[in-house]
């Protein structure tokens, strides 16, 4: 299941988790977020039960990008316990990701 972060939810689903956390920073209009969709959708299904793993548009709620320093979309920020852990920028390949996601679970 992905999930929808928001500036309202944002504390709770994500600095509150119990579980590891990735948030993929993107906008509608952005080709490149696009192209990850279907590789985060994939991701939160293989995923599901281990980590939260969802998105946030950054037109819709511009606080929380800037509060994590996103300038550059996409950007998948990883969360453990509350904290920023790990950041990837840009379109990466699936297995990229996984190593990320992989280093959370241990």
């Amino acid at each position: 299941m992905e999930y929808k972060f928001t500036a309202d939810n944002f504390q709770q689903e994500v600095l509150n988790s119990s579980q590891p956390v990735m948030v993929d920073f993107f906008a509608n209009w952005c080709g490149p977020c696009q192209m990850m969709g279907p590789v985060i959708a994939n991701l939160a299904e293989e995923y599901a039960g281990k980590i939260k793993i969802g998105k946030i548009n950054v037109d819709e709620n511009p606080g929380v990008a800037q509060a994590y320093e996103v300038a550059t979309i996409p950007n998948l920020v990883f969360f453990k316990d509350g904290k920023v852990v790990n950041r990837v920028i840009g379109v990466v390949p699936d297995n990229v990701l996984k190593e990320k996601l992989d280093a959370l679970l241990k």
